[in-house]
């Protein structure tokens, strides 16, 4: 951390947390970090929010692997979110004295066939754009693994897991394991369709395919973590775990297990 000094603060606007914002930002001046307007000269990115302007904050930054990214919670400790609006000083306390570390999350890369791609840190999920089921085409590599008829299909990093993946009774998968997680929204079996009907785990050298089944749906939504998209007739859209990764300051007592620990039992 030494060494990382810029530091821009993202946040909403008119926040409620304004006072406690400028204490922060007058604590990190006075602690020798410098502040900027502008992420692209920044080396240290802290969001304040919750784990949603921790998702936002990353992708409006571009995804950088040549920064950090702090969480800051204005509220519950979440996923993202390590530090504590309310504790200013034991922030600034922990990153001077080495009482934090990095740990590098996975992300997945989703390319669609009319050449528009992004990366997502928490999930990438498709869902109809109208009160209609989606019937999808999953190929794993280069194999046809099913026809899907339902609402959608959620496909989570291991840190997404915790979020929609789970509401759909997916696994909670430890961010040490690179892999990606697809998970089915509401699918239809019958005489007709047939799916796994559960949750499976793919590596980090698999690559999944998915292809709209043209039923007369062709206006789905795609969303992207926590910010979604209706794309006209996206073709084939491939996805798998990406090489980047995004840095994050953690306290080194604070473990991913720990915060499921906190979060649900």
């Amino acid at each position: 951390m030494s060494e990382r000094k810029n530091i821009h603060f993202f946040y909403r606007k008119g926040s409620q947390f304004e006072e406690q914002i400028i204490r922060l930002k007058n604590l990190a001046i006075d602690n020798g970090f410098t502040l900027v307007e502008q992420a692209d000269n920044a080396n240290i990115i802290a969001s304040i929010g919750g784990d949603g302007t921790f998702l936002q904050a990353v992708r409006q930054t571009g995804f950088r692997e040549d920064a950090l990214y702090v969480g800051v919670s204005t509220g519950q400790l979440g996923f993202y979110c390590d530090f504590d609006i309310e504790d200013i000083s034991g922030m600034i306390d922990a990153m001077l004295n080495e009482q934090v570390e990095v740990r590098r999350y996975p992300t997945i890369k989703v390319n669609m066939e009319n050449d528009a791609s992004f990366y997502c840190l928490n999930e990438c999920s498709i869902r109809s754009g109208i009160i209609k089921t989606l019937s999808l085409d999953l190929y794993i590599d280069d194999l046809f693994f099913e026809r899907f008829k339902g609402d959608g299909m959620i496909i989570s990093t291991p840190t997404g897991s915790t979020a929609y993946n789970k509401s759909l009774d997916g696994a909670i998968v430890d961010p040490k394991l690179p892999c990606m997680q697809i998970s089915e929204v509401a699918s239809i079996n019958n005489n007709h369709y047939r799916t796994l009907g559960s949750s499976f785990i793919l590596s980090d050298s698999r690559s999944l395919d998915i292809r709209l089944v043209n039923e007369g749906n062709n206006f789905p939504i795609i969303a992207m973590d926590n910010e979604a998209l209706s794309i006209r007739e996206p073709g084939s859209i491939n996805i798998r775990l990406s090489d980047k990764r995004i840095k994050t300051v953690k306290l080194k007592d604070n473990s991913f297990w720990h915060k499921v620990k906190r979060s649900f039992l």
